[in-house]
């Protein structure tokens, strides 16, 4: 397989993870059942492993590491807030606002990565 087939299941994962979170952060506002659905816990796992296989086979291939590549380094740091925030959004946020609130800042969270990614500039704006 190629560098760029591989780029293009990154970046297909990268939508997929991205409008999945976003349906079911909407789900999560309307307090949907759809949420308790076993197909909707497991896919996402699925989506983000093969987002994360990708990635680190374009990280060797390209030989553009995080820590030494200023905008890789921004990626992975907001990845990490971003799981996070996601996590508070659709799990551990004790009330409807925090969750909201967290929604919001993960969504923002995402189009920072997104950003950074398209431009390769740690500060895209």
């Amino acid at each position: 397989m190629n560098y760029l087939a591989i780029k293009y299941i990154h970046i297909t994962s990268v939508v997929l993870s991205g409008s999945f979170f976003l349906l079911r952060g909407l789900w999560m506002l309307r307090e949907s059942d759809l949420l308790r659905r076993r197909w909707v816990k497991v896919l996402p796992h699925i989506i983000d492993t093969l987002l994360l296989g990708s990635a680190l086979i374009m990280v060797f291939w390209s030989r553009q590491y995080p820590f030494v590549q200023p905008w890789l380094t921004a990626k992975v740091l907001a990845l990490l807030v971003y799981i996070v925030l996601g996590s508070v959004a659709l799990k551990r946020g004790r009330t409807r606002a925090v969750r909201r609130w967290a929604f919001a800042a993960a969504l923002a969270t995402f189009a920072y990565i997104v950003a950074v990614a398209l431009t390769r500039h740690a500060m895209p704006f």
